[in-house]
């Protein structure tokens, strides 16, 4: 059992699996941990959850990078439907990656700016959680093409068009 966990992490395309829950539902939890935290006026359940936002923003950068080093090895293992949703998977990660990390850093901002402007908490809590909202469109967005992949049960519309100019990394 355990050779089989430490072989699948040995392969990118496992470990991106297991962790790209993470930017999507792990973020919406923070995320709505935080409009929680807000109504009750808890700048400690504030804090607390902006970390939850900050950890789970930054969680797409593995989630990307393992994505990135599996592209060739998922691509041997789908059938033509699957390579045109995985170049757009991957179209979309690279498109829109840097949201995450704008999230990232505002959240850190929101922790760490009020201890020297305390005024400047609730603007900045209310800026992640408008720009949270767009990150998780955006993750929702990139893992609707991602799940369709391998998932041929989830298919339920026509493949991307094939880009003639697309290069597989």
């Amino acid at each position: 059992m355990i050779d089989s966990v430490l072989r699948g992490l040995r392969q990118p395309e496992y470990v991106h699996v297991l962790l790209n829950p993470l930017p999507v539902y792990g973020l919406l939890i923070s995320w709505i941990g935080l409009i929680i935290a807000v109504i009750l006026k808890s700048r400690r359940a504030q804090v607390a959850t902006l970390a939850l936002v900050l950890v789970t923003s930054l969680s797409a950068w593995p989630v990307y990078e393992f994505g990135q080093q599996a592209y060739d090895r998922v691509l041997s293992m789908t059938d033509e439907d699957g390579e045109r949703w995985l170049d757009e998977h991957q179209d979309r990660a690279e498109d829109l990656i840097w949201i995450f990390y704008a999230l990232a850093v505002l959240s850190a901002a929101a922790i760490a700016v009020p201890i020297k402007w305390p005024k400047s908490s609730a603007p900045l809590v209310i800026a992640v959680i408008l720009l949270g909202a767009a990150t998780l469109a955006c993750g929702s967005y990139i893992a609707y093409a991602g799940g369709k992949i391998r998932h041929r049960e989830f298919r339920n519309q026509p493949a991307p068009p094939k880009r003639p100019d697309h290069e597989h990394d």
